[in-house]
């Protein structure tokens, strides 16, 4: 498995830094933040990006998050998600990280499935257009996608070899998903792991503040990884905190605790 982290960890940082402070501590992947993308190319080039992450060795591993409607307005949507692949391609990111949105509540739940397999399809066909793949994020206590069950059910709907789904630990612990579920996701739908700990709350007051460094709070990372691995994983596993005390340090002290903590948990599997 590769050692990768997300700009999201280190937020307050420019996408310069990120990539600078990923190579300088060792990660072999990096997760391109949006925003941070988006700022960097109104003075910059994708050629650019590609430059920063070719001089301090590290690869893309998704661009994240991504906006997907599967209920809303999906035409604008799909627009907005054919430029993000069309600049993945040109940086050599392989991956589009997409959020999930919800049915209206008067509609069945059939239905519902239905309508996003159908709408995940075109962006799928979109983004295989310009060689990237679109990962379906299960949100903790989504009231549509929460788990891997519910993101499989329209990836296996839509059937298409760009779409598959990530898994987040902080959301499935949030979301009470069992590690079946997680032993039952097929690898070759597996596009990204992001890792994390969180805080001792009842799963209902959890927020993403409260997420800590890989093997500091009470999730089961070390038997997580270790199915993971029995099931032939091989990707990134991406370091994700959102937590406001982390931001307010050094980027190089983030990056350099997000790899310390992260190989301490992979050396227990």
């Amino acid at each position: 498995m590769k050692t990768c982290i997300n700009g999201a960890t280190t937020m307050p940082y420019p996408l310069e830094e990120d990539i600078r402070s990923a190579g300088a501590v060792g990660f072999q992947e990096v997760e391109i933040w949006a925003s941070k993308l988006d700022e960097y190319l109104k003075t910059n080039s994708t050629a650019s990006v590609r430059a920063l992450l070719e001089r301090f060795e590290v690869s893309p591993a998704t661009i994240c998050p991504c906006g997907i409607s599967f209920f809303g307005d999906v035409e604008s949507t799909l627009a907005q998600l054919e430029q993000r692949a069309k600049t993945a391609a040109e940086i050599g990111c392989p991956v589009l990280l997409v959020c999930p949105d919800a049915p209206p509540q008067d509609m069945p739940l059939d239905r519902a499935f239905d309508k996003a397999a159908s709408e995940a399809l075109r962006y799928a066909e979109v983004a295989h257009r310009y060689g990237v793949k679109i990962a379906i994020e299960p949100l903790g206590m989504h009231p549509f996608v929460p788990g891997p069950a519910e993101a499989l059910r329209i990836i296996n709907q839509a059937n298409h070899p760009a779409l598959g789904l990530m898994m987040d630990t902080f959301h499935y612990y949030k979301s009470g998903v069992p590690i079946d579920d997680v032993k039952n996701i097929p690898v070759d739908k597996l596009f990204i792991v992001h890792i994390n700990d969180c805080e001792d709350r009842p799963r209902a007051e959890l927020n993403d503040g409260h997420r800590l460094y890989p093997g500091e709070g009470i999730l089961p990372l070390v038997e997580t990884l270790r199915v993971l691995k029995e099931k032939g994983y091989q990707g990134a596993l991406s370091v994700e905190i959102f937590r406001q005390e982390y931001w307010q340090q050094p980027v190089d002290q983030i990056t350099a605790r997000s790899m310390e903590s992260l190989k301490r948990v992979l050396s227990q599997i």
